[in-house]
């Protein structure tokens, strides 16, 4: 059974060392850049369909491409980084997204722009189960949970940079589209720099990648066939059966939310934006607090709660078919639970209990198969909303209640029947200080 409980009762939290904190920030870039991808891209979208006079199936084409490319490329890196060396994905990908980007913001027409998109997209999804698996093999067992649930503070603040620059730049233009996409270069050159910088420490010794896959009752070796067992698909199917459902109603509203505060509640375009941009800090603020409780049962403790009140703030915009009023609620509650009872948790569950050798496989799947469940749900979403906003609401709901019942499998037959025994950082990469 799989290993990685939660901290004793009353225990403190052992510090956790600086250089680890530097691999988490620039392994959580990977998220960054992710969020920051797909957003600049839903910002600048009406920019781009009037300056390169595109059509509706190319505007269509470049807003699924995004979600498409993630999905393939976190299945084809974490693969790659599972046989080649996480550490050598690890530092390339990071420099594809900035060729991507380069391409995107220089991009002369929509052609050039649709391949921007392509390259960048594809690099996002490699680095994404890479990263987050360099992450787990250097952290402790005490503090794993810690160092990876940080790059979620990232990922937040990517959504959060483009939407603000969005906002103060909605005026001019194609050049405010090219400064929004610019920085993307910036953050990944410079992360790029700083990663290759990195010192590697000795990697752990054959017993102790022995003891560890021990521990979690799974087959060592890179090997595919190591993928196929009950020890990687059982946290596999639990971990993307959460992911999925939650990430519904999370990416719905992440592409879409403007969207149906304008069409459906009657805001303002810049109301919309600013509605939007408000609440956002709220789940970023959280985000450090969970952070904080990570290694502790807390975690598991705030999810129970917060899953509910996350239930019920899309219980309310069902129930106001998508007032204003109601959608204020929403936002609030929401953003309060998003960080207890979100994409935090998967990342942490999913490097608690997949196999060390084929992490970066195993979540690459679930990372894959989320996406691209995720870019077929956005490509009928405008359909349904406008056939009816309520019924989408309420399909949104259930799965926001189906997330909660798999989360609650996950902590108890992945997380809380699991050895209390703690074993040494998986075998990849460990962390030398710099």
């Amino acid at each position: 059974m799989i290993r990685f409980s939660s901290a004793p009762e009353h225990a403190e939290q052992p510090p956790i060392p600086k250089h680890l904190w530097k691999v988490a920030a620039l392994s959580g870039m990977a998220s960054y850049l992710d969020a920051a991808l797909i957003v600049s891209i839903a910002v600048n979208l009406a920019i781009y369909r009037d300056h390169y006079d595109m059509g509706v199936w190319m505007a269509g084409a470049i807003s699924a491409i995004v979600t498409g490319c993630i999905a393939v490329g976190s299945l084809v890196g974490g693969r790659l980084a599972d046989m080649f060396g996480r550490r050598r994905v690890y530092n390339l990908d990071i420099l594809c997204y900035a060729i991507g980007a380069i391409v995107i913001t220089l991009a002369p027409n929509d052609i050039v722009l649709f391949v921007g998109v392509l390259i960048a997209g594809l690099a996002a999804g490699a680095d994404l189960p890479t990263s987050l698996a360099v992450v787990s093999d250097a952290a402790p067992p005490d503090g794993r949970a810690r160092l990876v649930s940080f790059t979620q503070v990232l990922w937040v603040a990517g959504i959060v940079v483009v939407i603000f620059l969005g906002y103060v730049l909605s005026d001019t233009g194609m050049v405010g589209a090219r400064i929004i996409t610019g920085h993307l270069i910036v953050a990944a050159l410079v992360t790029f720099l700083l990663r290759a910088r990195l010192e590697l420490a000795e990697e752990p010794s054959d017993a102790t990648v022995q003891q560890e896959a021990a521990a979690l009752a799974a087959p060592r070796g890179i090997e595919l066939k190591n993928v196929w067992n009950r020890a990687a698909l059982l946290p596999m199917a639990a971990t993307f059966v959460y992911y999925v459902t939650w990430g519904i109603g999370a990416n719905t509203f992440g592409q879409f939310g403007t969207y149906l505060l304008v069409t459906v509640s009657g805001a303002s375009q810049s109301l919309a934006t600013g509605i939007n941009l408000a609440f956002l800090p709220i789940a970023l603020v959280l985000t450090f607090v969970f952070v904080r409780i990570a290694d502790t049962p807390w975690r598991d403790r705030l999810f129970y709660v917060f899953t509910v009140v996350q239930v019920v703030a899309f219980c309310i915009a069902s129930l106001t078919a998508g007032a204003l009023v109601g959608m204020l609620v929403f936002f609030v509650l929401y953003q309060i639970s998003n960080p207890f009872a979100g994409e935090a948790s998967y990342k942490v569950w999913s490097q608690l209990t997949l196999p060390p050798d084929t992490r970066g496989t195993t979540q690459g799947l679930t990372y894959a198969l989320s996406r691209g469940v995720f870019a077929g749900v956005a490509f009928v979403t405008p359909a349904l909303m406008d056939y009816s906003a309520s019924l989408l609401l309420w399909l949104i709901t259930l799965c926001m209640a189906a997330s909660g019942v798999a989360g609650v499998y996950v902590i108890h037959v992945l997380i809380r029947r699991s050895p209390e025994t703690a074993v040494a950082p998986a075998p990849g990469l460990g962390v030398a200080r710099t």
